[in-house]
């Protein structure tokens, strides 16, 4: 299939720059894989269309505050730094910007959030064929304890913010209520719709929940460059299945009900599992860079809660190969109702609505 035939028009003021007023403030539409048929409904209407024996599983990976600013203790000149992936203690891949002046060699002081010098140092020593940079860091014994004192949420780059002012609210919002296992680079989105009372009152109606742990990293908001979707490359994850999740799966699927992925994340882990034994879930920790689009058949989900993704998107693609299983129609068919869900004025993308395709 072509890259392009996943695009589509978004007026910009339909992109969510801000949280809905409370998180599950946000509107649902709902999509049925049966007829097609689509209904606009809230986010708390969820539980009319969830029953007792489903599942739920969520992605509990917690977002880390993984943006750094330094200057070059040679220049002066200002960096910006976003951390990708640990390899070991104070040993970081890391996004630069300027990257052009992110020389090998380069030392840069890492400054608080007031701009001043924190006494901890940055060192660049290598990069890779993404141009992620690789950086020691000098002056702490690790880095990563340090993050919530001198470190920003990642938003992602289509949400503009100016100074500091939204920083709180953004470190509250940009992160699930039951966040738990540090490590992503950007928000399992879906979830953030998620109050705990309306975890608890799936509970009380006898709807499982259950977790995942998938560490999102930047390469969620890649942009397919390729023509054509077998020549791109996905991103690579970590992730980890328990023994616990796996067998409230099996045990809701022996009673009848069915598995609701929340996020793309979460689907992404459990067809990453499944595909690699013979359609079964097992407790698993591993990596993955599982590509799904059309025509794909599912072994491990049911329903998918997801958020509206960006055009050309790989997380467009796999909504599109979930709307139809197995076929192609589902790029037309979930093209349509986003076409549908922007005449509705939904808000799109990490801080917009929701959509459950059942």
């Amino acid at each position: 299939m072509q890259t392009a035939d996943f695009d589509y028009f978004l007026p910009p003021e339909l992109i969510a720059e801000d949280p809905a007023p409370s998180r599950d403030a946000s509107r649902l539409l709902v999509f049925s894989r049966s007829d097609g048929q689509i209904q606009h409904r809230v986010f708390p209407d969820l539980l009319e269309f969830l029953r007792s024996g489903d599942v739920l599983v969520l992605n509990n990976s917690k977002v880390i505050p993984a943006r750094l600013r330094g200057a070059n203790s040679r220049t002066g000149g200002h960096f910006e730094i976003l951390l990708v992936e640990e390899n070991s203690t104070n040993d970081w891949w890391a996004m630069m910007r300027p990257g052009k002046r992110a020389r090998e060699g380069t030392r840069i002081e890492i400054l608080n959030l007031r701009g001043e010098p924190a006494n901890i140092q940055a060192v660049i020593v290598g990069t890779n064929e993404e141009g992620h940079r690789r950086i020691l860091f000098e002056g702490t014994a690790n880095i990563f304890d340090q993050l919530d004192v001198l470190g920003e949420i990642p938003l992602p780059p289509y949400i503009n913010r100016a100074g500091l002012d939204k920083l709180e609210e953004d470190r509250l919002r940009y992160q699930t209520v039951y966040a738990d296992a540090a490590g992503s680079v950007a928000a399992p989105t879906a979830g953030l719709h998620f109050t705990k009372e309306i975890i608890h009152r799936l509970r009380e109606q006898g709807v499982g929940v259950a977790f995942v742990t998938l560490h999102v990293g930047l390469g969620t908001f890649a942009p397919v460059k390729s023509d054509t979707l077998e020549g791109h490359t996905m991103h690579e994850e970590r992730y980890w299945l328990g023994g616990e999740t796996v067998n409230q799966i099996a045990s809701a699927r022996a009673a009848g009900g069915r598995v609701v992925a929340v996020g793309t994340t979460t689907l992404r882990v459990l067809e990453s599992v499944a595909a690699a034994n013979a359609g079964r879930l097992v407790p698993v920790a591993g990596r993955t860079n599982i590509f799904i689009y059309p025509p794909r058949t599912f072994h491990a989900a049911d329903a998918l809660l997801t958020n509206f993704h960006l055009p050309r998107s790989t997380l467009l693609m796999l909504v599109c190969a979930f709307a139809s299983p197995g076929s192609a129609d589902g790029r037309g068919r979930m093209l349509a109702a986003y076409a549908e869900a922007v005449r509705e004025r939904y808000r799109f993308f990490s801080y917009g609505d929701a959509m459950l395709i059942l």
